[in-house]
């Protein structure tokens, strides 16, 4: 996975690759549901450059009052040939594609702008909007100007054309206005279109205030610790870039309640730097579960994973278990939930005749068969018409489907889905898909780490779009270390130095010991992600023939999962 999390690439848009499209209207009066367009004006601009221009005369199928036309100098002759709404604004939306809108008072124009989409069937694009009135209040104070009408600010900008109420001169001095808002922006700190977006939404001055909490953090790939005044971590996050990702926290990009209650608490911010995304992940991890701040959702708890395992007796059955051993006969997980592992232990009885009462039997003294028995559903050794031997056969089938080859036992449920969904079942067949899935899912995961966590160590690497190779080096399933190699450079002196400071693991006793069963995940996914190459091994790497993996990979995409 090339990527640390989805959140890795928030991390604001630098105003100068920003496409500005500032815009201004000439109306026949102030209300968009009652009134027409009578002049669209619009400059296009990007990094300080002028990309283009649009002017049209629209015609607004009425006449122009006497007022508007002496204020705006616009006749109903100079209108009489221009394009109706719908055409002249269609033509603004094309020149306007993915461009961010900015208007001087920017209710009034885009309330226009939506008002004629509407009219004429046009589908308003949904344009990110800047309004120079509101953020000019945040910016430019009384004590400098009397008032924050266009030609005020004009003004006190310097601004190269005088706006006179004609759409496109208009224009011309809101973008003179909004570089000189961007300017003074610039000196505090707001350099991307998220930053200078907070600076018009509802974005508290505390919260503002608190942005110099990042402003010495590092421009590198790693983790981020939100800490609160007694240095407690509040909240632990990753990306690719630790300091702009930080600064995205004060601005308006950031929409989650809890997160502006998270800054509100915080004091500072600790960074970690991380040579590859694969350590910034598994960092993440250690750290959510060893202080598990209250403000991250996810991983705070890995010790309350659940695990479905063989019991060892004489007659042996399926268990749901908080924890499995090394001499467990065979177990798949772990689950998230208890009702996961529920599912799964569910079509595991479904696909073999285990016996499902919790009683210790015993060969010597038998008791009467359940009614699971008469319906097929299990062998009933407790009535000792089945030998420990015989019975030992369907309790192999059973291991079969968690360690080994599933093939036969996920062919005979899917028979069975079939059947189901031919007898217009569908529900039915549905829930029987889904305890199938959660059984696969969970027998892939531990057949896929069970042989990682033995392996004594081994060692990767990946190409990176930065160049070079990102090196990992895992031992008994855990992260002991992590590198890179720049571009150019051989890349096994690094690989001999990751391998010399890799921390040193232990063999595990149990599933989860070495490593976090999410690390481990997270480890499987980087080292089977296209163009990963295995450098060395200490061990084994397989996985088994017939095996949940290729079940699961089969179902994830009809459940929506990544395989």
């Amino acid at each position: 996975m090339e990527v640390v999390q989805d959140r890795l690439g928030d991390l604001g848009t630098p105003l100068a690759e920003v496409t500005f499209v500032v815009v201004d209207l000439e109306t026949t009066g102030g209300s968009a549901r009652d009134c027409g367009i009578t002049e669209i004006g619009a400059v296009k601009v990007r990094g300080g450059e002028e990309l283009g221009e649009l002017q049209t005369f629209v015609n607004p199928g009425e006449p122009i009052p006497a007022f508007i036309q002496s204020l705006t100098g616009i006749t109903d002759a100079m209108v009489a040939d221009a394009p109706r709404a719908g055409e002249a604004v269609a033509s603004f939306l094309e020149f306007a594609r993915g461009a961010v809108l900015v208007a001087h008072n920017a209710g009034f124009d885009i309330g226009f702008l939506k008002a004629a989409c509407a009219a004429h069937d046009l589908r308003w694009p949904g344009h990110t909007v800047l309004d120079t009135v509101r953020l000019a209040r945040q910016v430019v104070s009384r004590d400098e100007v009397a008032n924050h009408k266009l030609g005020t600010l004009a003004r006190h900008f310097g601004a190269s054309t005088t706006p006179d109420h004609r759409a496109l001169h208009d224009a011309r001095a809101t973008v003179d206005v909004l570089h000189g808002l961007i300017g003074r922006l610039g000196s505090v700190g707001v350099h991307t279109l998220e930053e200078l977006s907070s600076y018009t939404s509802r974005v508290s001055d505390e919260l503002r205030r608190k942005r110099h909490l990042a402003d010495g953090l590092p421009s590198a790939p790693g983790v981020y610790v939100f800490k609160d005044e007694r240095g407690e971590p509040l909240y632990v996050g990753t990306s690719v870039d630790i300091r702009a990702r930080a600064r995205s926290y004060f601005t308006a990009s950031e929409q989650r309640r809890r997160m502006g209650e998270m800054v509100r608490l915080a004091t500072e911010i600790t960074p970690i730097v991380c040579a590859t995304t694969l350590e910034a992940q598994v960092r993440e991890l250690r750290l959510i579960a060893a202080h598990k701040p209250r403000y991250n959702r996810r991983s705070r708890h890995p010790e309350r994973a659940w695990w479905l395992k063989l019991t060892d007796e004489t007659f042996p059955r399926l268990s749901i278990v908080r924890s499995v051993g090394p001499d467990d006969l065979a177990h798949a997980g772990p689950f998230g939930t208890r009702g996961s592992a529920e599912e799964a232990m569910a079509a595991l009885h479904d696909a073999v005749p285990l016996r499902q009462c919790l009683t210790r039997l015993s060969p010597r003294r038998p008791t009467s068969a359940c009614a699971l028995a008469d319906m097929g559903r299990c062998s009933a050794p407790c009535t000792g018409e089945v030998p420990v031997e015989d019975y030992a056969v369907t309790v192999a089938e059973a291991a079969a489907v968690l360690v080994g080859d599933s093939r036969a036992a996920v062919a005979a449920l899917r028979e069975r889905m079939a059947a189901l969904s031919s007898q217009e079942r569908f529900e039915e067949a549905g829930a029987l898909r889904d305890r199938l899935a959660d059984l696969v899912r969970a027998a892939s995961r531990s057949q896929r780490a069970a042989p990682l966590a033995s392996t004594a160590e081994l060692v990767a690497a990946r190409r990176t779009a930065r160049g070079g190779w990102d090196l990992v080096c895992v031992r008994h399933g855990r992260l002991a270390g992590s590198s890179h190699s720049p571009v150019g450079a051989d890349p096994m002196p690094y690989v001999a130095a990751l391998r010399a400071s890799a921390e040193v693991v232990a063999p595990p006793t149990g599933p989860g010991t070495s490593a976090l069963p999410e690390e481990t995940e997270l480890v499987l996914r980087w080292l089977e992600a296209e163009g990963t190459r295995l450098v060395d091994i200490d061990g084994e790497w397989t996985c088994p023939v017939g095996g949940a993996a290729a079940a699961h990979r089969e179902l994830a995409p009809a459940l929506g999962w990544a395989s």
